[in-house]
């Protein structure tokens, strides 16, 4: 190609680059491209990577989970953020906001080397462009080289032609990167690369590159961390493959991918088009089976590549890369660059690395808990609380039984074999004859125990539970079980076969992956436990083992167990497991909700998913609908108490104006009668008590008549 004619020789050696621009730190792909570069020491590529160092990092997840061996010369990270309100990444020396072009061009000039990464976000590539350009225009001014690399994908590819028709199965390399032939929904892309490409003639003094990079994944996020949390949640009983599966994807780890970068920066090559790629050729059906086979359910279906939009996570970029089929080798990287892999072979290969990487990045750490404790003490109440608590799997000894020998009737029940996808990969399960012997010995020891299982199968069924999927995946609450010393030795030590006079004192072989983290010993005093089952309602202890004589019998032979020196409690005080014992007798709260919170407390913060963003829009949204329905409903009942204040002091003041009416009434009543009782007293009421007095004396037949008279005689006026 023409721009390598000018380019520097691999040979020259190469500036202590100290400061990288990289765009979006706060971003799945430039956030784990800038923390690698972070604790990369500059010109570190350029020494070969030994045999030694090679094997020993073998089986590590990231060569970044070295911090403390950060030497001085790492690269200086600055960059910009997708959103104001994101908080700066720790790696990073600075971080820009809200910048305008002339500021954002400083920066750019005060950096040695600018990563623009338009895999997530493709508005980018209009920014890219342009800082390209720009940076362009300052050659002049470059007190020396500066290097641009552009972090593209292979989906510029997408639509190109087989290089050989008749074997489509030859590989695109960098060689061939002027025949590529772009998807529909990623032109931007394409005009990026080829613009960067354009204003790399004088690599002496502007190198710029276009890494074309494969479908992310590691680490915490990726495109194929939404089926690996599908496939965690347990939530469907298979995860989907778009389409029919074949089509092959090209692939890199994401710290691979920052190797790249770094080799680059470091190496300055000729080759001015690299495409980072592992060497895998795995197809859509190969993750996804791998993944569920995992993490998940261990089956794939294959549903319309049209399903894919119907889950929310997965963004129209991303559809493209699952449903691309491209086979690419990135022969330059692999002859030219040292890189200390993650994942040369590819995901499937290294998929347990991958997933670990996922679940300790995410902190999505199983929480395993055992509660013990005596009949009616609250065992299965508080279970529940915690199951709903920490999104655990509640296993209760009634139901894992009749899942068990459902799942054995299944296996031996006549039907017609229908493949299901996957099925070829799944793993071995019991045939037909080990099933029915199995029901058999069930039927047998049900017959000779009153209906009681032993207790070979039932650790038997409880180990595979525990060792299911989902419990390893999210953890577990064992409600009740085991109840002796030895049935948790036969449930939690490893299978291997040991010597039968083992000591006792000796650390035993215990299944770490099923084995309890927290162990809650409930206990109350006999008194409590029989007063909380009396008070029970008989519609809930009717068809119980709460009934008096079962529950007698229960608790008798419970104290009886936990009264000798092999106690269940002294298995996991052996194995430094120490119970957490609560008498919630003492707590004296018939709902458990101390005792619950006290195992929080003791237990910890759940550990699986949080809120994906789209959940905590809409819980906001609800809350904001909610506040809105109270904030309403409060002004609705301000109003109506105004309303009623109003026409209560409307009422109020009406009878004071009636009351103020009635008193000026009977005030001008009383102004007006005075001159008349004035006169009455002064000139009838003398002349009346004379009549009234004579009146008495005489005591005439008719006194009216006679005091009538009386007065008319002696009117003082006649007189």
């Amino acid at each position: 190609m023409s721009e390598e004619d000018e380019a520097a020789p691999r040979t020259e050696k190469v500036l202590r680059i100290q400061r990288v621009f990289i765009n979006l730190l706060d971003t799945y792909s430039s956030g784990n491209i800038g923390k690698f570069l972070a604790s990369a020491v500059v010109g570190a590529s350029l020494e070969e990577v030994a045999e030694e160092e090679e094997e020993e990092d073998d089986n590590k997840p990231a060569p970044e989970a070295t911090p403390a061996k950060q030497k001085e010369g790492t690269f200086q990270i600055v960059g910009t953020l997708s959103k104001p309100e994101h908080s700066p990444p720790d790696f990073a020396t600075e971080t820009y906001k809200n910048l305008s072009r002339a500021d954002l061009l400083t920066h750019l000039l005060e950096c040695d080397v600018i990563i623009y990464n338009i895999t997530e976000s493709p508005q980018q590539a209009e920014e890219a462009i342009w800082a390209v350009s720009a940076l362009h225009q300052e050659i002049s001014h470059f007190g020396k080289r500066k290097v641009f690399i552009l972090v593209s994908t292979v989906m510029t590819w997408a639509r190109s032609k087989p290089l050989d028709p008749e074997d489509t199965e030859v590989p695109f390399t960098e060689e061939d990167y002027r025949r590529r032939k772009n998807h529909p929904n990623f032109l931007d892309h394409i005009n990026a690369e080829k613009t960067v490409l354009k204003f790399g003639k004088n690599a002496k003094i502007f190198a710029t590159y276009v890494v074309a990079a494969g479908l992310q994944y590691g680490m915490e996020g990726g495109i194929l961390h939404t089926f690996f949390k599908l496939a965690w949640l347990g939530e469907i009983p298979a995860l989907p493959v778009f389409g029919d599966g074949t089509n092959v994807i090209p692939t890199i780890h994401v710290l691979d991918l920052a190797g790249v970068i770094q080799n680059v920066i470091d190496h300055v090559p000729k080759h001015h088009y690299l495409v980072a790629v592992d060497d895998s050729a795995n197809t859509l059906e190969d993750l996804v089976k791998f993944i569920s086979k995992s993490t998940g359910p261990g089956k794939i279906q294959r549903v319309p590549k049209e399903n894919a939009f119907l889950i929310k996570e997965l963004t129209q970029d991303s559809i493209d890369h699952l449903l691309v089929n491209l086979r690419m080798e990135s022969l330059f990287v692999k002859e030219n660059f040292n890189i200390r892999w993650v994942a040369q072979a590819g995901f499937v290969e290294n998929v347990n690395i991958v997933l670990k990487e996922y679940k300790q990045s995410r902190g999505l750490l199983p929480i395993k808990i055992c509660i013990l404790g005596p009949p009616a003490v609250g065992k299965s109440s508080i279970a529940e609380e915690l199951a709903k608590y920490y999104k655990l799997h509640h296993i209760k000894m009634k139901d894992v039984i009749a899942e068990a020998i459902a799942k054995l009737e299944a296996i031996v029940a006549p039907k017609g074999r229908v493949e299901e996808e996957g099925d070829e990969e799944e793993e071995e399960e019991e045939n037909m004859e080990d099933a029915q012997e199995l029901l058999d010995g069930i039927k047998d020891s049900m017959e000779q125990n009153a209906g009681e299982l032993e207790d070979q199968y039932i650790i038997r069924f409880v180990k595979e539970k525990l060792k299911s999927m989902p419990c390893r995946n999210q953890g577990y609450i064992l409600d009740g079980f085991p109840k002796t010393y030895d049935q948790a030795k036969d449930l939690f030590n490893q299978e291997d076969e040991e010597e039968e006079d083992e000591i006792r004192g000796k650390e035993f072989p215990v299944d770490k992956l099923i084995l309890p983290e927290f162990v809650c010993g409930l206990d109350a005093s006999d008194e409590f436990l029989k007063e909380r089952v009396i008070n029970l309602p008989e519609s809930v202890v009717v068809g119980t083992h709460y009934t008096q004589d079962h529950f007698l019998r229960a608790l008798s032979n419970y104290r009886d167990m936990n009264t000798e020196d092999e106690t269940v409690y002294n298995y996991f005080d052996e194995i430094e497991i120490h119970p957490i014992h609560i008498d919630v007798g003492k707590l004296e709260d018939a709902q458990n909700r101390l005792a619950i919170k006290q195992l929080i407390r003791e237990i910890g913060e759940p550990r699986n998913y949080g809120l994906t963003e789209e959940e905590k829009a809409e819980l906001e949204l609800k809350a904001a609908e909610a506040r809105l329905a109270k904030e309403a409903a409060e002004e609705a009942a301000r109003e109506q108490k105004e309303a009623a204040e109003a026409a209560e002091r409307m009422a109020r003041w009406e009878e004071w104006k009636l009351e103020e009416v009635k008193r000026e009434e009977r005030e001008l009543l009383e102004a007006q009668s005075t001159p008349l009782r004035n006169y009455l007293i002064t000139h009838v009421m003398p002349t009346l008590l004379q009549g009234l007095n004579e009146c008495c004396k005489i005591r005439p037949d008719d006194p009216v008549d006679f005091l009538a008279e009386y007065l008319f005689k002696n009117n003082p006026e006649t007189q």
